[in-house]
C-alpha cells in the first residue's frame, strides 16, 4: 500500500535531488529513507534556498515515487557517505504553503504551523497528499 511523505530539504539539495533521480533525508541519514517503500511518494517542502540560510521558500517543491526496494550508500567525497533511494520524479510547479495552511491537516488550526517540519520527514494522509498534489499540478497512481 502506497503511503505519502514529507521530506525537507532546501530547494539547492532537492534540485539536485531531482537532477539525479535520488531521494535523500536527514542530510544523508540511513533512518529516514529506510521508512520509505517501493512506491510510496515523497513530496519535498523547502523552507530555504540554502542550507542554513538564503531566501525563505517556505514552499512545496518537488514530488516523486520511490523506484528500489531499500536504500543504498553513496561516496559523496570529503568523508560524506549518504544513504539515498532511487526516485522518479514527477513534473510539478512549485506551491507556498501559506495557500494550503488552512486545508492540510498537520498545520490547520496551528499558530506554530512549521514545527512539524522539523522532524525533517513524516507521514501525510491520503487526503493531504490529495490536496497538495492538486496545488503542485501532478497526480501519481
Amino acid at each position: 500500500m502506497t503511503s505519502y511523505w514529507i521530506g525537507v530539504a532546501s530547494r539547492e539539495h532537492v534540485i539536485e535531488g531531482v537532477r539525479n533521480g535520488i531521494c535523500q533525508l536527514g542530510h544523508g541519514k540511513e533512518a529516514p529513507v529506510r521508512r520509505l517503500q517501493r512506491d510510496d511518494v515523497i513530496i519535498y517542502y523547502s523552507p530555504h534556498e540554502r542550507l542554513g540560510d538564503g531566501e525563505p521558500i517556505q514552499a512545496f517543491i518537488a514530488a516523486g515515487r520511490i523506484l528500489d526496494d531499500a536504500p543504498y550508500q553513496v561516496d559523496a567525497g570529503n568523508g560524506f557517505k549518504p544513504y539515498r533511494r532511487n526516485t522518479k520524479f514527477f513534473p510539478t510547479h512549485d506551491v507556498p504553503i501559506k495557500l494550503l495552511l488552512e486545508q492540510l491537516s498537520f498545520t490547520r488550526d496551528r499558530d506554530n504551523w512549521g514545527y512539524i517540519f522539523r522532524r525533517g520527514a513524516f507521514k501525510i494522509t491520503g487526503e493531504d497528499y490529495q490536496l497538495i498534489a492538486h496545488a503542485m499540478g501532478f497526480e501519481a497512481r
